[in-house]
């Protein structure tokens, strides 16, 4: 009998019904002979409705008061999924995070797991029963404090909980089909990736890519956790992450290593034109990365690191290509970071990568809730 951890976003659970769907699917999951760890994110937008009650009563919240208050919502859906799992005539543990042994640091709002001591999780396991744990949370050992992870935090929890049990797969259940070559909803031509490196993920996610958190993926990588990102709404085969080739993708390896050029929800355009080959074509793209795509203007291939812009025009001029800056479609705002220092909810959306030969790359335009 295999362990599965399955993660689900708050899009997956954002109301009575959907929680029903869900229920069915892990339900499913656990007749088909595998052990199951759940882990469910808070309802919709119910994190960002706590913060803006707290803010209402207050400017300066409590960083303590404010990490009991926003761990309540993974807990209400948790017990909701397990209600759900009952109705169907399964067996159901809920429990919260600090009760399913995750232990943290000590920082309210963006604590970092340090260790996952799952006993109980396991007891429920041997009796047979699909646990349910609320993500986004942990207890500090030092403090014996309630904590809440930050951004991704439930990806986190899922991911650490999956190395803690030695599971075959975190599927990380969510409201798109994967991992694509580039946002689907700018370009309806991109193309789903069956297979991404952790190296790759990364740079995706330090590029503003929010189909999984920056801090997972390093969890991930570091404990060798296989990540399947796939829809919570269909059966579809979605996208792995692990240490495989993307040679099934038919991608060049130069611009897989660097293909998280479409990335961060930035608002300027990076038009990529065929031209000629020329000797010196590379220093031509890194005059144009220098000049034509500032990184102080949040443009494509900026992270804060102009080693990772340099790699990426040095594989649009392998490529033959040139990059330049067109006119932005809406008013410039603040790009998010893949791990914000405040709490918030489960990131909302996703953007993937782009090849080099992509003809046209774009950012989206919102930033996520």
């Amino acid at each position: 009998m295999n362990l599965i951890v399955q993660k689900y976003g708050g899009s997956s659970v954002r109301s009575t019904e959907r929680i029903k769907h869900v229920a069915e699917r892990i339900v499913a999951t656990h007749e088909e002979g595998h052990d199951v760890v759940v882990v469910v994110s808070a309802m919709g937008d119910t994190t960002d409705e706590l913060l803006r009650l707290a803010r209402e009563v207050t400017s300066a919240p409590s960083p303590r008061e404010l990490d009991m208050l926003l761990a309540a919502g993974e807990q209400v859906s948790n017990a909701l999924t397990a209600m759900a799992i009952h109705d169907l005539g399964g067996r159901a543990c809920s429990f919260s995070g600090p009760q399913a042994g995750v232990i943290t640091t000590a920082t309210h709002g963006r604590a970092q797991v340090i260790a996952v001591e799952p006993e109980r999780v396991r007891a429920a396991l041997d009796r047979g029963e699909i646990v349910l744990v609320a993500g986004f949370q942990g207890i500090s050992r030092e403090t014996g404090e309630v904590t809440t992870l930050g951004r991704g935090g439930s990806d986190t929890t899922a991911i650490a909980l999956a190395a803690a049990l030695g599971a075959e797969v975190c599927e990380i259940c969510t409201d798109v089909d994967g991992v694509y070559t580039a946002d689907p909803k700018v370009f309806p031509g991109a193309r789903l990736l069956r297979h991404v490196t952790y190296e790759a993920m990364l740079e995706m996610a330090l590029q503003g890519a929010e189909v999984l958190a920056l801090r997972s993926v390093e969890y991930a990588r570091r404990y060798g956790v296989t990540v399947h990102v796939r829809s919570s709404y269909h059966g579809l085969p979605g996208t792995v992450v692990a240490d495989a080739s993307y040679a099934a993708e038919g991608l060049p390896a130069r611009a897989a290593a660097v293909s998280s050029a479409a990335s961060a929800r930035e608002q300027a355009e990076a038009a990529v034109t065929p031209v000629s080959p020329v000797s010196g074509a590379a220093g031509a793209a890194g005059a144009t990365s220098a000049s034509g795509v500032p990184g102080s203007t949040g443009s494509v291939g900026s992270t804060g690191s102009t080693g990772s812009t340099e790699m990426i025009f040095h594989a649009l001029a392998e490529a033959e290509t040139v990059a330049g800056a067109a006119e932005p479609a809406v008013p410039a705002e603040p790009a998010p970071h893949a791990c914000s220092a405040s709490p918030s909810g489960e990131q909302a959306g996703m953007t993937g990568c782009a090849a080099a030969a992509a003809a046209r790359i774009a950012a989206p335009r919102k930033a996520p809730g």
